[in-house]
């Protein structure tokens, strides 16, 4: 069982990696986690707010195990996030035979929003080489007018 998921909230732990080993040539996989409190203010009296069914969530991504280290020295315990991908819930059997469940979110995206950051340094890419736009003089004349453009529009 699976559904869309988009939620805002905050990082209530630091990011933990789990990687992976692959049989074949290719890069090993790693896993991404972040415990995320979800929550819900409802505005209240005097402007202020409160929280009315907020909830945790374990927030999980895959990529490379390269990108996964290098996300989890950037995702800081309090930090605020925007969530996208699915809610899943995940069954397993326990030390006592029970059956349990749980909810977690496979993100898709977890965009940084900018609430208590003091600086973003981006890093250039070693393989794109770009350059700054060429500014363009404006013209000092108008340009030629076409008043074939106005004759579909009714007056």
């Amino acid at each position: 069982m699976s559904t869309h998921f988009e939620g805002e909230g905050n990082i209530g732990s630091d990011p933990q990696v789990k990687v992976f080993p692959t049989t074949d040539n290719t890069p090993p996989r790693g896993i991404l986690r972040l415990n995320v409190f979800f929550d819900n203010p409802v505005a209240v009296a005097d402007g202020k707010f409160e929280d009315r069914g907020g909830f945790w969530a374990p927030v999980e991504f895959s990529r490379d195990a390269q990108t996964c280290e290098q996300w989890a020295e950037l995702y800081q315990r309090g930090m605020r996030v925007m969530v996208v991908g699915r809610m899943v819930r995940e069954t397993w059997t326990d030390s006592n035979d029970q059956d349990r469940s749980a909810m977690k979110v496979r993100a898709r995206a977890v965009g940084i929003l900018p609430y208590r950051i003091e600086q973003v340094v981006m890093v250039q890419s070693q393989n794109a080489t770009r350059s700054r736009p060429v500014e363009q003089p404006v013209p000092d004349e108008p340009l030629p007018e076409s008043d074939a453009f106005d004759d579909d529009i009714p007056f």
